[in-house]
């Protein structure tokens, strides 16, 4: 199987005890100019755009089209799972590590907000998860991680374990590289995703990676992906707001928007979008309770990277008063700009707040991140993106 892989995958390490101030470290393979540029082949399924195919790293297998492997796991809720239970059924499977607090945490709000854009279509899909870490293979353990984000009300979401040698046996059927640290019972493991029909045949391979933390197109082109492998009398488009986020707005992802300067919150001055270097725009306002939560995540990680990466917090149609007092109270330090009218807001189509874009130095969208972070994932997306400034782990 690792033969037919056409990707040299990149893995991640995810600890087994998380601590406040520890981040998942990527190993990325560096892919040869070919591999890395956009797909040279259609994608799998006409409802993927290039852009969408180029954000989920998506390989239709064509002519090396396989059958995917046999395994007999347990789920999430005690059930037995096998290939056979997913027969009729598109599926999009991954390994995925029962400890993790960063990027299989973001795959998981992927899946979520894909079994959303599939609507009444939910049922015609299966999200199947292998467990990747052997230290923590109980029942009990997949179901904790599973509940804690976010999934445990999704009736298509199955996270299957086993017996460590057995779940070794499955990641080697799937060309899936897995290594282990004993001495820290931790694991790195691939991020492939593995796009099977109802015949139980793999029929491309995608990637989750920090492009996984776009969650909206992301997910939006993983449930388009998986309807698309369906028979054609039940194919359809997919719902979501995905355009927005892939370049079709000017503010999309590989996007190049304007700069832009918004009064400072505290009326000192202006701030600037254009700093440089890479630069977390975060959206918020007084009013948003998940914004309470995150601003002090991000206050840590502003900290954490200062000199290397630049924060602005965006206030968004929000009272002063109210704004600098949230501020205050959550020791935000970074600089805080005032969006009273909305406008940079519109422009940038936010659907929600909290809501997070990430630039690189140039000024281009790398990011759209509806929804709260947690300091572990924003820790994980910017030790990626600068791999040079050293990671820790």
């Amino acid at each position: 199987m690792t033969a037919q892989r056409p990707r040299i995958w990149p893995v991640i390490v995810a600890a087994v005890a998380v601590l406040a101030a520890f981040v998942g470290v990527v190993i990325a393979a560096a892919l040869p100019p070919s591999t890395a540029a956009a797909p040279s082949s259609p994608p799998a399924a006409p409802g993927i755009t290039s852009a969408a195919a180029d954000l989920i790293q998506l390989d239709p297998l064509g002519h090396s089209a396989v059958r995917a492997p046999s395994y007999s796991l347990t789920d999430q809720s005690g059930r037995t799972i096998t290939p056979d239970s997913f027969h009729g059924r598109s599926v999009v499977l991954t390994f995925n590590d029962d400890q993790c607090q960063d990027l299989c945490t973001l795959l998981a709000q992927d899946v979520a907000r894909a079994d959303t854009d599939l609507g009444s279509q939910s049922g015609k899909i299966a999200f199947v998860s292998i467990n990747a870490n052997p230290y923590y293979p109980a029942v009990t353990d997949v179901a904790q991680w599973t509940d804690a984000h976010g999934l445990g009300h999704a009736a298509n979401w199955y996270y299957g374990t086993g017996s460590p040698k057995t779940l070794a046996a499955v990641a080697q059927a799937y060309g899936v590289p897995i290594e282990l640290d004993p001495a820290q019972r931790s694991v790195v493991h691939g991020t492939e995703i593995f796009f099977i029909d109802p015949s139980g045949t793999e029929r491309a391979l995608g990637q989750f990676g920090t492009d996984s933390a776009s969650t909206a197109a992301f997910a939006h082109t993983m449930a388009q992906e998986a309807v698309d492998l369906l028979p054609s009398s039940e194919r359809g488009t997919v719902s979501g707001a995905a355009p927005a986020d892939l370049g079709t707005t000017g503010t999309g992802v590989g996007s190049k928007p304007a700069p832009f300067s918004l009064p400072a919150l505290d009326g000192s001055g202006r701030n600037s979008s254009s700093t440089g270097a890479y630069t977390v725009l975060n959206f918020w306002a007084s009013t948003c309770t998940a914004c309470v939560t995150e601003l002090p995540a991000l206050q840590k990680v502003a900290q954490e990277f200062s000199g290397r990466a630049a924060f602005l917090g965006i206030d968004v149609s929000d009272q002063t008063p109210s704004a600098r007092s949230l501020a205050a109270r959550s020791g935000v330090t970074y600089p805080l700009a005032a969006d009273a009218d909305g406008v940079i807001a519109g422009r940038f189509h936010i659907t929600g707040l909290p809501y997070t874009v990430v630039l690189d130095p140039s000024g281009r969208v790398l990011i759209r991140h509806p929804g709260a972070f947690t300091a572990e994932q924003l820790e994980y997306i910017l030790q990626t993106l600068m791999p040079a400034s050293g990671s820790k782990g």
